[in-house]
């Protein structure tokens, strides 16, 4: 910050108010606010899901295994419409490396408000596309729809059935309910 002098001998008070004025005009503008979405206009998102947690997995015949999983983590989206920046993210499923993935989510926010999705895709692993559709949420996002899409990475796998990973890709999209339909199905169940 530059050193300012008193006010020299002469000078008006209106020709300093010009030069403050035109100083203060010349340097950076502020940022705008976040543009408002309304509820029922689809907010586009990207972001990063990073989980651990357990898998219980039996083999059946040469080539085959089915497994169950359990996993939470943080989920933090992008975008400017997004949903919110961070949520813990919570989910269950079952894989069989035939038959392929299904899976329940929850992404709860720092408000203790729910966002339900259901996961379907190929089994669980490396590389292999997972795809989850919104079906209802709590609170703000009660009637909440859209989908969404990722790839799992691995990043701990061992033979104890400890897991640990991380999605890539992550995109998608959401629309809240108008508010008068939120509140009717406030508290419904995925």
């Amino acid at each position: 910050m530059r050193n300012l002098r008193c006010w020299p001998a002469g000078a008006s008070w209106q020709a300093w108010s010009l030069i403050l004025l035109t100083a203060t005009a010349c340097g950076r503008s502020p940022v705008p606010p976040p543009v408002p979405v309304a509820s029922h206009e689809i907010r586009p998102f990207t972001g990063t899901w990073i989980a651990t947690g357990t898998r219980q997995t039996l083999t059946l015949e040469p080539g085959r295994q089915a497994a169950i999983f359990n996993l939470t983590g943080s989920l933090l989206l992008s975008g400017k419409e997004r949903l919110k920046l961070g949520f813990k993210a919570d989910v269950i499923g079952f894989s069989d490396t035939s038959q392929g993935m299904q899976g329940r989510s929850v992404w709860t926010d720092d408000k203790g408000e729910k966002v339900f999705s259901d996961l379907r895709g190929q089994a669980v692993g490396p590389g292999n596309l997972v795809e989850g559709r919104f079906v209802g949420g709590t609170g703000r996002y009660a009637g909440v729809s859209g989908e969404y899409s990722f790839t799992w990475k691995y990043l701990v796998d061992n033979e104890e059935g400890m897991v640990s990973g991380r999605v890539v890709g992550l995109k998608g999209w959401a629309r809240l309910a108008s508010p008068g339909a939120a509140s009717s199905t406030a508290g419904g169940q995925p």
